[in-house]
């Protein structure tokens, strides 16, 4: 088993490029992270398409990701690592589109 990523804060998903220079393997990272991006977005308007729900893609997509991570770094550092979303969702980490006010 991996050691576990999640309490590293560096790892914080952003989609926005850094303010410092990343070394070169925290910028393959988030270069992967991006294409990761790209590509369940794409599968996720071709899931759109062939007229499944947002919600149930949603649905699907935490599920897969969730049971990935448990069979890479455990139960005890993916219950971590959940513990904190509802912050990081109410501190707008997951909001693509936010209307500045």
């Amino acid at each position: 088993m991996k050691p576990s990523p999640f309490p590293a804060p560096a790892l914080v998903w952003t989609m926005i490029a850094p303010t410092a220079a990343p070394d070169a393997d925290e910028a393959d990272f988030a270069a992967q992270r991006r294409a990761a991006y790209t590509y369940m977005s794409e599968a996720f308007a071709e899931g759109r398409l062939d007229g499944i729900e947002s919600d149930c893609l949603a649905q699907a997509a935490l599920f897969a990701a969730f049971a990935e991570f448990v069979e890479t770094y455990g139960e005890e550092p993916v219950a971590s690592f959940a513990e904190r979303l509802p912050d990081r969702i109410r501190r707008g980490e997951f909001t693509i589109d936010r209307t500045r006010q």
